[in-house]
C-alpha cells in the first residue's frame, strides 16, 4: 500500500537511502479514526500559528528512525501540493508542517502521515507536549542479554570447576546449550553495534562502535568452532558478558542524556515577565505563571508568549521570527493573535486562550542561529575518536601476530580484549555531559544559553562590551524629576500612555514616574530605536524622546539623561532621571578587570561620564551618545584585531551589536524584551554573578580537557594489561562501561563542585 503511494507520486527513491526503510504496515487505519480533527477546538489546540490560510503546526511521529524517514517526511508536499513546507527534527522525531487551509484539513494531513506509515502521536488529554518514549528496544535488549549470560554462565560453572571426563554426553548438552542461548545475542541483542559500525564503514568513517562489533563477531566464530570442531568449551559466556555489560552502559548513558535533555526543555523558562491585569492592577507576571484566561498587556516591541484573542487595542504583529516575513500583520479586537510575534503597534490587552508553550519561544530562539556555522567541537572529538580507532586496529593486529607466533593460546583473547577496552566512548561523553551539566547549573542561576557552543564562546571572550541604561543600571530604581510647563492631569495621561507603548527602559520611568493608568488610546506610533517616539491623540501630535528627535537646537549641555516632551508640536518641558545602578556593581567590575578587557557603549549624555570613570578606570573606554549602528562599528572593529568580544545590552535597543558580537548577552528585568539575536539571556537580579559565570565557563573547558585526559590514561592501562594477556575480554567488557560511568561521575562531580565553590 506504502509502495503503491509512493511510486504513484515518484518518490520510491525512498527505498535507495536504506536497506529496510520505515516500519511495515499489516493494515490500514479505520475511515473515522481521526474524525475527532474535525473538531475546530481541538484544532484549535494543535495550532501553533495561523495567518493568510498558511497554518503552522507540529506533530510527533515516534517511527522516525533511519534517513529514508527524513527524505520522504521532507517530501511530503509532492505527495500533496497543499503541504508548503515540511521540517523533520530528527533527535526529537518531530516535524513541523506549514500547509493551506483551504486545499487541506488537519485530518487528511494526518491521515496521510498514517498511510505512509508515521501515525503521529496526538495525547488529547491535555495536549502538553507529552511523548511516549521510544527506547524500549535497548531494555529489551539488554533483558535479553542478561537472560542468557545468567544462564550461560550457569552451564559453564561445571567446566570451570572440572567436569569428569565420563560426563561427555552432559557436557556436550551443556555446550549445545550455550551455543543456542548465545544466537538470540549475537543476531539481536548486538544489532546496535553492529548497525553503527556498519553506517560508520558505509560512510568511510570508523565509529567507536567498529572495534565492539568486531570483538563480538571474533569471540563467537572462535567459540562456535571450539564447541562444533573441537569439542571444547568456547567462550560464549564471555561473549554474551561482553554485550550485557555494554548494554548496560549504553543504557545508563541514554538515561543520563534523556534526563540532562528534559532538564534543559523543561527548566530552561526566559526569565522574562508578562504584564498581566488583575482586578484592574498590573502585576508583572513569570511566563510559567501565566494561565489560560489570563489577560495580558503587551507594550510595543514585546514578544507575544501565549496564543490570544485581542480584547484591546489595535495590533500590528511582526512575526518575522515565526515565518520569516517581516511584513507587520494588521489585528482587529475579536482576532486571534499567536505567540511568537511581536507587537510593533500600540498597547493592546490580550486575553490568552492557550498556556505559554516554552518548547515553542525556545524554539523560535534557537531558529535564529541556522546561519551560524554549526562546525564546532564535536566534530573534534569524532575526528579524535576516529583515529583512535585506527590505532586500535593495528595495536590488535600486531598484538595477534605476536602472540600467534609466542603463544596460539593467548591470541584471541588478547585481540579480544583489546578491542573491547581501547574504546574512546569516555571521550565523546566527556563533552556533552560536561557541557549539558554547566548549562544547566548556569539556568538554575538565571543565565540561560542558547547551547554548548556559547559555553565555549564565553569561555574564550577577551574584551566585555557594556551597554548603560538598563544593563548597568536598574530601571525599578530610579529618581525622576519633570522640568518645564505644569502638566494636567489629561496630559501627564496622554504623556503615560505614550510612554507606556515603549519598552525602553527611560521610557518605562517616565510610566512610573507618573503613576497613570494608561488607558488614552494612542494612535500611529512610531518608535526610532534609542532616540524617541510619537503618536497621535485626539488628533495632537505627541513626541517624546532626545533633543535631537524633538529637533530641539542650542541649549546648555545636558548633565544627566533627559527625555524632552512636545505637546501638538510645543515642547512643554522635559523629565530627569538619575539612574540608580545595580547592586554590587562596583565589585563586579573590579573582578572583571582582573581577566578582561571592558568598554561601555552608551547612547544617553555623558552627563554621568566622571561617575562611570570613577566606576571603571581611566583605562576603561567609555563613549556616549552611541546610536546602534555606532555599537555595532566599535565591537566589528575590535573583532578585525582577533578580539573575542561578549556585549552584554538590553536585548531591545542592543539587538544589533548583540548580534555583532562573539557572544551576546541579554539583561532582562521584569519585561518581555527577549529577542532572538542574543546568545544567552540573564535575569537582572543575577547581574553581580557574572564574573562566577565566566570563570564556570572556562572551567567547562579544563573538565573536558581533564576528563579527555582521564580516558586516554584508563586506555593506555587497559591496553598494557591486555597486551600481556592477563586480562579476560569479560573483565575488559565489565571496565569498558565502568570508565564511561567513572566519566560521568568524574563531570558531574567537578562541575557541581567548582559552581558550589563559585557560589553558583
Amino acid at each position: 500500500m506504502v509502495f503503491n503511494l509512493l511510486n504513484q507520486n515518484g518518490l520510491c527513491s525512498y527505498y535507495e537511502l536504506n536497506q529496510a526503510p520505515g516500519i511495515n504496515r499489516t493494515s490500514k487505519s479505520r475511515p473515522d479514526k481521526f474524525a475527532f480533527l474535525d473538531d475546530k477546538v481541538i484544532q484549535q489546540r494543535l495550532i501553533r500559528f495561523k495567518d493568510n490560510g498558511l497554518v503552522h503546526i507540529n506533530f510527533y511521529l515516534p517511527q522516525i528512525h533511519c534517513s529514508s524517514c527524513l527524505w520522504l517526511l521532507e517530501h511530503l508536499n509532492r505527495l500533496n501540493g497543499a503541504i508548503v513546507q515540511t521540517t523533520v527534527n530528527f533527535p526529537l522525531k518531530e516535524i513541523a508542517l506549514v500547509y493551506n487551509e483551504k486545499e487541506i484539513s488537519v485530518r487528511k494531513i494526518v491521515e496521510l502521515l498514517t498511510d505512509v506509515g508515521y501515525e503521529p502521536y496526538i495525547s488529547l488529554n491535555d495536549l502538553k507536549d507529552q511523548r511516549v518514549t521510544g527506547k524500549k528496544g535497548l531494555i529489551y535488549r539488554v533483558g535479553i542479554a542478561g537472560f542468557c549470560f545468567a544462564n550461560i554462565m550457569l552451564l559453564s560453572f561445571p567446566e570451570y570447576l572440572g567436569m569428569e571426563a565420563s560426563e561427555g554426553i552432559l557436557r556436550t548438552v551443556f555446550h549445545s546449550v550455550s551455543f543456542m542461548l548465545s544466537l538470540p545475542v549475537l543476531l539481536y541483542c548486538a544489532q546496535p553495534f553492529y548497525i553503527s559500525a556498519f553506517k560508520s564503514i558505509k560512510h568511510k568513517f570508523l565509529h567507536v562502535d567498529a572495534p565492539i562489533a568486531l570483538a563480538i563477531i571474533i569471540t563467537f566464530l572462535r567459540s562456535s568452532y571450539e564447541v562444533l570442531m573441537l569439542d571444547g568449551n568456547g567462550y560464549f559466556d564471555s561473549m554474551s558478558g561482553i554485550v550485557f555489560f555494554m548494554l548496560i552502559g549504553r543504557s545508563l548513558q541514554e538515561r543520563t542524556y534523556r534526563q540532562l535533555s528534559f532538564d534543559r526543555d523543561y527548566t530552561s523558562y526566559f526569565p522574562i515577565a508578562i504584564t498581566v491585569i488583575t482586578t484592574g492592577q498590573q502585576v508583572p507576571t513569570p511566563l510559567p505563571d501565566i494561565k489560560v484566561g489570563d489577560t495580558l498587556l503587551i507594550h510595543h516591541e514585546e514578544l507575544i508568549p501565549a496564543d490570544g484573542i485581542l480584547t484591546k487595542g489595535a495590533a500590528l504583529i511582526d512575526y518575522s521570527f515565526v515565518t520569516g516575513e517581516s511584513l507587520p500583520v494588521f489585528k482587529d479586537v475579536g482576532e486571534i493573535v499567536y505567540a511568537g510575534g511581536r507587537q510593533t503597534g500600540m498597547l493592546m490587552e490580550l486575553l490568552t486562550i492557550k498556556e505559554v508553550s516554552q518548547s515553542y519561544l525556545t524554539s523560535l530562539w534557537s531558529k535564529q542561529e541556522s546561519n551560524v556555522d554549526t562546525t564546532d567541537e564535536p566534530s573534534f572529538v569524532n575526528v579524535l575518536s576516529r583515529y583512535f580507532t585506527y590505532v586500535v586496529f593495528v595495536i590488535a593486529l600486531l598484538s595477534g601476530i605476536y602472540w600467534q607466533v609466542s603463544d596460539p593460546s593467548k591470541t584471541w583473547n588478547v585481540v579480544t580484549a583489546i578491542l573491547i577496552i581501547a574504546c574512546p566512548c569516555a571521550l565523546l561523553l566527556a563533552n556533552t555531559f560536561t557541557n549539558g551539566n554547566v548549562l544547566r547549573i548556569l539556568a538554575r542561576n538565571h543565565l540561560f544559553l542558547r547551547n554548548a557552543r556559547a559555553i565555549e564562546n564565553i569561555a574564550a571572550t577577551d574584551h566585555i562590551v557594556f551597554d548603560k541604561t538598563g544593563t548597568l543600571t536598574s530601571i525599578q530604581e530610579q529618581e525622576v524629576n519633570f522640568i518645564g510647563s505644569t502638566l494636567n492631569p489629561g496630559m501627564k495621561e496622554v504623556i503615560a500612555s505614550l510612554a507606556a507603548q515603549s519598552t525602553h527602559p527611560l521610557a518605562k520611568a517616565v510610566c512610573q514616574y507618573l503613576c497613570c493608568k494608561c488607558q488614552v488610546k494612542v494612535e500611529e506610533i512610531v518608535e526610532e530605536p534609542g532616540k524617541g517616539l510619537r503618536g497621535i491623540v485626539t488628533g495632537k501630535e505627541i513626541c517624546m524622546g532626545s533633543k535631537e528627535f524633538l529637533n530641539i537646537k542650542g541649549g546648555v549641555k545636558e548633565k544627566e539623561s533627559r527625555v524632552y516632551v512636545s505637546y501638538d508640536n510645543v515642547v512643554v518641558g522635559y523629565f530627569v532621571v538619575r539612574h540608580t545602578y545595580r547592586e554590587e556593581i562596583r565589585n563586579t567590575i573590579k573582578e572583571l578587570k582582573r581577566r578582561f578587557r571592558l568598554s561601555v557603549l552608551s547612547g544617553d549624555n555623558n552627563s554621568e561620564k566622571k561617575y562611570l570613570q570613577e566606576m571603571f578606570g581611566s583605562d576603561v573606554k567609555i563613549m556616549f551618545h552611541q546610536k546602534p549602528h555606532d555599537k555595532q562599528e566599535f565591537i566589528r572593529d575590535l573583532q578585525k584585531d582577533g578580539i573575542n568580544v561578549m556585549m552584554i545590552g538590553d536585548g531591545l535597543n542592543d539587538a544589533v551589536a548583540l548580534k555583532q558580537s562573539n557572544t551576546g548577552i541579554a539583561v532582562c528585568e521584569q519585561t518581555n524584551t527577549f529577542t532572538p539575536a542574543s546568545d544567552g539571556i540573564l535575569e537582572a537580579g543575577s547581574f553581580h554573578q557574572l564574573t562566577a559565570f565566566l570563570a564556570l565557563c572556562r572551567y567547562n573547558k579544563m573538565i573536558v580537557t581533564g576528563s579527555f585526559a582521564f580516558s586516554i590514561i584508563y586506555n593506555l592501562i587497559g591496553i598494557y594489561f591486555a597486551l600481556q594477556g592477563i586480562l579476560s575480554p569479560l573483565v575488559a567488557a565489565i571496565l569498558m562501561p565502568a570508565s564511561s560511568v567513572t566519566v560521568l561521575l568524574l563531570t558531574f562531580g567537578t562541575t557541581n563542585l567548582i559552581a558550589r565553590r563559585l557560589k553558583l
